[in-house]
């Protein structure tokens, strides 16, 4: 069957014992089934398989589980992901739901609780679907449009406007916008910035993050060389600051 007839689900998990379990039991419930092993793959198949929920774990070889959640966020804030976790600290939970999760569930699990979490999650999801497809056509969501200074952004469209005119941004730059918008006066280091927005795992060393710093400061900043939003923090990394 195709996946217009079954729902995919990704499993990014890398306990193979736990993965191939659970794609074992949710085949048996009809569904179509991936795994990923790691936080990387995770989101390499995402991106590929556009799969109907996907079920996460916190802890993940490379990339953690809590960066793959902040990484889809940022360009899908409707695809349901349940997180599976050995971890029962409250933090844990509240960073999760905080940074986007549907629902929480900690291992050891009740696998038939698990099969209906996924019930759940999927069938709301797809109320969700039909309520969207009967809103009127060419009404732009405002929670889509941020303003600051002089500066505008049509996130539904893609477009930035400043003192000069339109901007067209791309895919990348959309996604690191939100993700500075989202963390507003919180520092981020450049290794966060590159996990969550490029998904890349620990220790990957690269001056990506400053060249799109500088084209930030020359599309919103009067004075890029000394910017009032796209600020530096010595040691640390960026921060954004708008108040």
């Amino acid at each position: 069957m195709t996946k217009s007839n079954k729902k995919l689900i990704l499993l990014v998990e890398d306990d193979e014992h736990i993965s191939e379990g659970l794609k074992l039991n949710l085949s048996l419930q009809g569904y179509n089934v991936d795994i990923a092993s790691d936080g990387v793959s995770g989101l390499r198949m995402w991106k590929k398989l556009q799969p109907d929920l996907i079920v996460l774990d916190i802890m993940l070889p490379g990339l953690d589980g809590l960066s793959v959640l902040q990484s889809i966020r940022l360009e899908d804030e409707r695809l349901p992901i349940l997180i599976l976790s050995a971890k029962n600290a409250p933090n844990d939970k509240i960073k999760g739901l905080a940074y986007g999760v549907d629902d929480y569930l900690s291992k050891p699990f009740n696998l038939e609780e698990f099969l209906l979490r996924v019930d759940r999650l999927l069938k709301r999801t797809s109320w969700s679907k039909e309520d969207i497809s009967s809103e009127k056509p060419g009404i732009a969501d405002k929670n889509q449009i941020y303003t600051f200074g002089d500066n505008r952004i049509d996130f539904s469209i893609s477009t930035a406007y400043n003192r000069a005119g339109e901007i067209n941004l791309t895919e990348q730059e959309v996604k690191l916008l939100k993700l500075f918008i989202a963390n507003r006066g919180k520092p981020l280091s450049r290794n966060k910035l590159l996990r969550i927005g490029w998904g890349y795992s620990q220790g990957t060393s690269t001056r990506t993050v400053d060249n799109f710093i500088v084209r930030f400061r020359k599309y919103f900043e009067e004075n890029s060389k000394k910017p009032k939003y796209f600020k530096s923090r010595r040691s640390v990394g960026y921060i954004f600051d708008h108040k």
